[in-house]
């Protein structure tokens, strides 16, 4: 792992405390996460469970917390500064406890393995009682996509 400071992870240090409706994502702006931590391969985000993010029982939807994990794992491969942009391979979740509409999680991105052309990460959401809703692992593979700093 590099421990440099590159302009996309200063652009994620620039906004701790702040939410992502600004997004080069439009996904991750519709989410709208707060950022809570930035660092080389990490980063850390608030959510706050909105009723469209929620299944039939009023609990956070499978659908919607996979989205949360992709999308900062996502940003916080973008924050790598790498030369060509990454996606997703797979994403292999488990989800273990509920969350409910007006609750606050906190959901976590890190790298595991850096390698070359594949990248592999975790991601987990917290309850605010450290209790895990959901976990996951994915691999992204660098595409033919240059992106700019």
């Amino acid at each position: 792992m590099n421990n440099n400071p590159n302009p996309r992870l200063e652009f994620f240090l620039a906004r701790i405390g702040q939410n992502m409706s600004g997004s080069i994502s439009p996904f991750g702006s519709w989410l709208n996460g707060t950022i809570r931590e930035a660092a080389y391969g990490r980063l850390v985000a608030d959510f706050t469970i909105r009723e469209e993010m929620t299944n039939p029982a009023g609990v956070l939807h499978g659908g919607a917390g996979t989205a949360i994990l992709d999308d900062l794992i996502g940003a916080m491969v973008y924050s790598l500064g790498r030369e060509y942009a990454y996606t997703s391979v797979n994403l292999t979740i488990d989800f273990l406890h509920a969350a409910r509409v007006g609750e606050v999680v906190t959901a976590t991105a890190e790298v595991i393995r850096e390698g070359k052309n594949i990248i592999h990460c975790e991601g987990r959401i917290l309850a605010s009682t450290g209790k895990i809703i959901a976990k996951c692992a994915t691999n992204l593979i660098q595409t033919s996509v240059k992106i700019g700093l």
